[in-house]
């Protein structure tokens, strides 16, 4: 079938509408039609040639839709399913999976980052040429063909629109919080960087019971989208930063600190804001081959734990329906995240408002 999609066919370089040629989903594979893609700073990324990654492609993992049709052997989901889509599709069975850590599933890291289906192959094509699915699903797209794997069936009395942001930044965020930090009543907690992903580590202290959450930022309107997003205290980065943290947690520093801008700069100073026996989780992506200076010293002498958090160590399957119940539940106020919606002529645009910070997120609907 012929889709219009959003290409990019290089670093550097804009993406562009065109229309691409879709094949059949094969044995294991699911034809979804896109409702909805959040436009995330990790599809950026390949745009500033900070990940690398094959081209052409097709970007796009922040996404939502409907089942249209099944490949052979699919049980998981059926054709007018609603569903949420995961960019770490998990086989169950290998080391991690049964380890608990279905997001560092080792089965599929090769094809997602080769940007192919499990088989080795993509189902996009220009013309003669192929061309590559980020992380398995290039939501970028009216349709997608995507693994069984990545299909999380949800409720259908959620806007597709809402739940598209499942899918990462509400995934990651409140996930680096609750799962991987694991945030407990009363403690403290400093957010820098309150793009997507940062707004939702806010609302994911808020949802463990922290009482003291701090937002970071650069951007004095992102201060403000963070007080409407469970923040205690705001702060403008600032040459004294370290101290207003210091003088909002007793003198001693936070019990948790969450970097989401992916800047080591930026990780290095948030390790700072951390008190002794406190915890440094690292959310936002940094650069490919960027390196981290923090003093093995000071973590030593003050038993600092430093984490990744990797789409927020959520089990995807238990844990998108549960997010979604806690949204439907007026926990998590996912309507105010959607900033701006956009068609998908408008990418560029969308991507635009994104790098000014004018917006929570944006969507691109379908």
């Amino acid at each position: 079938m012929n889709i219009q999609a959003a290409l990019l066919t290089g670093p550097q370089q804009p993406f562009i509408i065109e229309t691409l040629a879709l094949d059949a989903p094969r044995a294991g594979e699911v034809l979804v039609r896109i409702a909805a893609s959040g436009v995330c700073h990790s599809d950026w990324h390949l745009v500033t040639g900070t990940t690398k990654h094959p081209m052409p492609c097709v970007a796009g993992h922040e996404g939502a839709g409907v089942v249209e049709a099944v490949g052979a052997g699919v049980t998981r989901v059926k054709p007018g399913d609603h569903i949420v889509l995961s960019w770490t599709p998990d086989c169950g069975h290998c080391f991690y999976c049964q380890q608990g850590k279905p997001n560092l599933c080792e089965t599929f890291t090769g094809p997602i980052w080769e940007g192919v289906m499990l088989d080795g192959t993509p189902r996009l094509h220009h013309g003669s040429q192929p061309v590559y699915h980020y992380c398995g699903l290039a939501t970028f797209a009216e349709y997608a063909v995507v693994p069984e794997q990545s299909c999380v069936p949800i409720r259908k009395d959620v806007p597709l629109t809402v739940a598209s942001l499942v899918g990462c930044a509400v995934a990651t965020g409140v996930g680096a919080a609750l799962f991987t930090a694991g945030v407990r009543p009363g403690e403290s907690v400093v957010v820098f960087g309150c793009g997507g992903v940062g707004l939702n580590i806010l609302m994911g202290a808020a949802l463990c019971g922290a009482s003291t959450i701090i937002a970071v930022d650069t951007n004095a309107p992102k201060l403000q989208m963070a007080r409407d997003f469970d923040a205690t205290h705001t702060l403008l980065m600032s040459d004294g930063i370290i101290d207003e943290i210091r003088a909002l947690t007793g003198g001693r520093g936070a019990d948790h600190v969450f970097e989401a801008v992916g800047l080591t700069s930026v990780q290095e100073l948030a390790l700072e804001a951390a008190r002794p026996g406190g915890s440094l989780v690292l959310v936002g992506l940094s650069p490919m081959g960027s390196g981290t200076n923090l003093p093995g010293a000071v973590i030593t002498r003050k038993e600092l734990v430093i984490k990744g958090s990797y789409y927020g160590t959520v089990h995807p399957a238990r844990d998108f329906p549960r997010l979604i119940d806690l949204y439907v539940a007026g926990r998590l106020k996912l309507d105010k995240l959607v900033s701006q919606t956009y068609r998908l002529d408008q990418i560029n645009e969308a991507y635009a408002n994104m790098l000014t910070g004018e917006v929570a997120r944006g969507v691109i609907v379908f």
